[in-house]
């Protein structure tokens, strides 16, 4: 028996900035209209988080976790990059 392997192109390495980046700026931000839903629960939260309830925790969460992310992959770069 001869198995012929498909020849296959090699794939193009995202970094992983620009993909947490584009995470970010979707994912992160939206909904987009009437202001980001991010910006509206850190405003909340600077407030002093007066009558968030475990919803909004977990939103709050839900929003920031690519923005950690991407902070968190650019110090990665940085420290591969520099140190």
């Amino acid at each position: 028996m001869n198995f012929v392997t498909p020849t296959t192109t090699p794939k193009k390495k995202t970094s992983t900035i620009l993909r947490y980046l584009i995470y970010s700026l979707t994912l992160g931000l939206a909904p987009f209209y009437p202001e980001p839903h991010i910006v509206g629960k850190l405003r909340w939260l600077l407030g002093g988080a007066v009558g968030m309830q475990p919803m909004d925790w977990f939103d709050l969460v839900l929003h920031g976790a690519p923005w950690v992310l991407l902070i968190g992959a650019i110090i990665w770069e940085a420290k591969k990059k520099y140190l």
